[in-house]
């Protein structure tokens, strides 16, 4: 988990590096190995979409960010009634902005806030 975290941490540094500073794709894939590890030819591909379509890495972690607060807020809700597998069934029918994936997270808690317990429940 530590390393994937390093690794989408190096990824917005990489990015930023390639379009706001112009480091080439060298340089950037230099940049993942000594960060991450590995060679820098294993980061060549990864570089290569970096520079074709800027800000993905952040768009990415900002997906991941707002999913965590989504589920997080589902959680505090719902509590013990809270279903991880219900959650990832939420997110992942979505196709949509962030900004409506949260509203339509909100809208599944409320309705499972609603929903009678289940038998032997306390």
């Amino acid at each position: 988990m530590l390393s994937q975290q390093a690794f989408r941490a190096a990824r917005l540094v990489a990015d930023t590096g390639l379009h706001a500073y112009g480091w080439s794709r060298e340089r950037t894939a230099a940049f993942l190995a000594e960060t991450v590890g590995a060679e820098p030819e294993a980061y060549l591909a990864e570089v290569g979409r970096y520079a074709a379509w800027p800000g993905q890495a952040l768009g990415y972690q900002l997906g991941v960010l707002e999913i965590a607060g989504a589920r997080a807020e589902a959680e505090r809700l719902l509590g013990a009634r809270f279903e991880l597998a219900r959650f990832h069934d939420v997110v992942l029918e979505a196709s949509l902005p962030l900004p409506r994936l949260r509203e339509q997270v909100r809208a599944w808690a409320a309705q499972e806030a609603a929903r009678p317990a289940p038998e032997g429940a306390h």
